[in-house]
């Protein structure tokens, strides 16, 4: 006879029919009395109490957006998991189909709306370019499925065959370059492009802020548009630009004007030396810091390689947590109730880690892994773990304590250029097979100085 052991802990949950709706640790993020204050706010509280409540729904959908990899009745599966001694109501799928669509969209987006933000403190490394908070907008598209009402109004793409792939939206976000953390989005049709829905989000510029730009975001209405709010920008512009020499500056800027606004132009060769060879590249950056002395030419240059954070916050939400995988809502008000729960289910997850690294000094949030914080808290839900904060009070949290435990080295220097990391031909390896993780690198920024129009 083989000897048994028995394992027993001690859950706290919420009472009654609101027992599943938890997000594990996360819910100390987004606490009970946080969601039921955007119900009550957006006059989504049930009129009746039914096996699915308003509240429940909310953490649902949280919860999927964190277990992408599963349809909805799977989420609620893992969300009572761990709730084996409660009696938990039996759903269906219809069931769920309409707890969504009594909810609507309101709440989700009021949530996001009380989530958003820098997720940073004073001393957090790399939040800020003297005194100014450094953040970024870019733009990126996400697959929705392939339904009727998604291609009559958002369409599809063509080619010389006829229409192909999936019908898209583009997400457009404003991104704090030290936590990667959001501070605001927009999304919409594709058709609207990432400048359209940019514009939405100059209501979260301010001053004490400098945002990072792409070629993209570098015309003249859109940079006027930024001075408006008082924030600073640095932008990068296209070759094809050719704005007037008005004055040199010593630091081998010189004054231009775009429009009606004046601005500072930054010329300068940036060349990569590598065992595999050199490569040199040629930048053009725009910026309404006009006091030369206070924000010099090479400062705001090197500065401008954190844009590339945007970059990895997209790929937290598109790699890491849908795993490149197409929306699942068929209709539009899914879609956005979609997209505003896996923002703020990002959001709460940049939270925990900015949370996590704050506690311990010097360290770079760069170096925290989401991965980690994410196989974390799909953990912490499936075991119903610390919903509810106990008397004393943990910051940090099991979640930040294991990524704490695991720390990635000090971020490399990028210098990749774009390339397709998985080819339509198994025969294409050859042109990628280049160790760019071992060798040295060295960087090399020289500042040009034009001449002055006569």
């Amino acid at each position: 006879m083989s000897d048994q052991c028995v394992i027993t802990r001690e859950i706290t949950v919420a009472k009654g029919v609101f027992a599943p709706g938890h997000l594990g640790e996360l819910t100390r993020i987004i606490p009970f009395e946080m969601v039921d204050a955007v119900l009550a706010e957006t006059g989504a509280v049930q009129q009746r109490l039914r096996k699915i409540p308003a509240r429940v729904v909310v953490y649902l959908l949280l919860a999927a957006a964190l277990f992408e990899d599963c349809g909805y009745l799977a989420v609620w599966r893992r969300l009572t998991a761990a709730l084996e001694t409660i009696p938990v109501v039996k759903i269906t799928g219809a069931g769920l189909w309409d707890a969504r669509r009594r909810l609507g969209v309101r709440p989700m987006r009021a949530l996001f709306d009380l989530l958003r933000g820098p997720a940073t403190v004073i001393r957090t490394r790399g939040a800020r370019f003297k005194g100014l908070l450094a953040v970024a907008i870019d733009g990126t598209y996400l697959d929705v499925p392939d339904s009727p009402p998604h291609r009559a109004r958002l369409g599809k793409g063509s080619n010389r065959f006829g229409t192909a792939g999936y019908p898209q939206i583009c997400l457009t976000a404003l991104v704090a370059c030290g936590t990667r953390a959001i501070l605001d989005a927009a999304f919409g049709p594709r058709s609207q492009g990432e400048t359209g829905h940019g514009r939405r989000l100059m209501r979260s510029l301010h001053a004490g802020m400098i945002v990072l730009l792409d070629r993209g975001f570098s015309g003249n209405a859109f940079l006027t548009a930024v001075a408006a709010t008082e924030a600073s920008f640095l932008a990068r512009i296209t070759a094809t630009r050719k704005p007037p020499v008005l004055a040199r500056f010593g630091d081998g800027s010189h004054l231009s004007r775009f429009g009606a606004l004046e601005v500072r132009i930054i010329e300068c060769e940036i060349t990569v030396t590598t065992s595999q060879g050199r490569r040199t590249g040629l930048y053009r950056l725009a910026t309404n810091l006009l006091d030369h002395h206070r924000y010099p030419a090479s400062d705001l240059v090197s500065l401008y390689h954190e844009r590339w954070e945007v970059e990895s916050a997209y790929f937290a939400i598109k790699k890491t947590m849908l795993g490149r995988r197409v929306l699942r809502s068929t209709t539009p008000p899914g879609i956005a109730q979609e997209v505003y729960a896996l923002l703020s289910a990002y959001q709460a997850l940049r939270i925990a880690i900015a949370d996590a690294t704050g506690a311990t000094p010097g360290t770079d949030p760069d170096r925290a892994s989401f991965s980690v914080a994410l196989r974390c808290a799909r953990d912490q839900i499936v075991q119903a773990a610390g919903i509810i904060a106990g008397t004393t009070i943990d910051l940090v949290g099991t979640i930040g304590r294991t990524v704490l435990e695991h720390l990635m080295p000090a971020r490399r220097l990028r210098i990749s250029p774009r390339a397709v990391k998985r080819p339509l031909s198994r025969y294409a390896y050859k042109s990628l097979n280049i160790d760019r993780r071992t060798y040295t690198a060295t960087l090399s920024i020289n500042i040009l100085t034009p001449t002055i129009s006569p």
